[in-house]
């Protein structure tokens, strides 16, 4: 069960031997990557791969991902469409952003992956934000919000989950997540004005799934970062928002994360705060960790039971509506 709560990242071509323990223990997804796959045919092999694993052991049911959002942040170049960054489609409004996410839809689908971890709905607001910038539509939050909508959309009609990121906002940061942890201290009227509005259209267009930041928002859970905070996910996502999807959790091998704590904690605390699935997208050790501290936390009741189907339930929704 605490396996099911994991999608994982594995290295080279080939369903490898990480890959196939990860899979063979259940884990609910997989995320590809360059290291993985440069072209539109050998995606579509390993991505039949990972699913013929999965076949082997009862019931194995799983999903293949990629990071597939255009402009720098794409994993395929051979036999796919070349697309500018989000800024520049944001430019040219929400009926190119619709083409774009009908065009991710052909090519995904037909290489046999179920989400892609798109679009990036985070509001461009900081110039010096290291890691946003031009993977946002915009500047302007309500730009944002109607070429999300469309992209996700014209994606998920095409039978491939989007995944809108990064909640609940990370364009206003100046430290990149992949090193450190970024703290916001914008008042709470701020975030509802600015950062929320995108999200909200993403939910109330069906999105399937939306990923957590690694960023502290002090209005909202002082010192809690937004992945590992009950108040920003249960409190504002699912109570405020009324999203009800499945929550993944930015990868926590980050070091905004793994650089504050242990994974298997890491792990731990995000299930406990209502992220459904977590990301471990590098390391067998980690993600190994991270189940064995899931299934401890569920041995002695400080992970109740009644959460992880909670989780496992909304991943199967997923998975009926997209997984093929």
């Amino acid at each position: 069960m605490a396996a099911r709560l994991l999608c994982v990242g594995f290295d080279g071509p080939v369903v490898n031997d990480a890959a196939r323990e990860m899979i063979h223990a259940g884990v609910s997804g997989v995320i590809l990557f360059a290291r993985n796959a440069t072209s539109h045919a050998a995606l579509a092999t390993i991505a039949a791969a990972v699913k013929e694993c999965a076949r082997e052991v009862a019931g194995g049911k799983i999903f293949v991902s990629i990071d597939h959002e255009g402009g720098r942040v794409v994993r395929l170049r051979e036999g796919m469409t070349s697309v500018a960054a989000m800024r520049e489609i944001g430019s040219a409004g929400a009926a190119e952003a619709a083409r774009v996410g009908g065009v991710f839809a052909r090519e995904l689908r037909s290489a046999n992956i179920d989400l892609d971890f798109a679009p990036v709905v985070d509001v461009d607001s900081n110039p010096a934000n290291p890691v946003i910038g031009e993977r946002s539509f915009s500047r302007d939050s309500s730009v944002v919000a109607q070429c999300a909508v469309a992209f996700i959309s014209a994606l998920q009609a095409g039978s491939v989950a989007a995944c809108a990121k990064h909640f609940p906002g990370h364009g206003d940061t100046d430290v990149d997540s992949h090193l450190a942890l970024p703290r916001l201290s914008h008042a709470i009227e701020r975030l509802r004005a600015i950062e929320l509005p995108p999200f909200i259209a993403a939910t109330r267009a069906q999105v399937a799934s939306i990923m957590t930041a690694h960023v502290v928002f002090e209005a909202i859970d002082a010192g809690v970062p937004a992945t590992m905070s009950r108040k920003v996910i249960e409190g504002v996502l699912r109570e405020e928002l009324g999203f009800e999807g499945v929550v993944f959790s930015d990868c926590l091998e980050m070091e905004a994360i793994a650089g504050t704590m242990g994974t298997g904690e890491a792990a731990v605390r995000a299930i406990e705060a209502g992220v459904d699935c977590l990301l471990i997208c590098h390391r067998l050790d980690r993600q190994r960790d991270a189940i064995e501290a899931l299934a401890m936390a569920l041995a002695s009741g400080r992970l109740p039971r009644a959460r992880v189907l909670q989780a496992t339930a909304r991943i199967d929704v997923m998975m009926q509506k997209f997984g093929r």
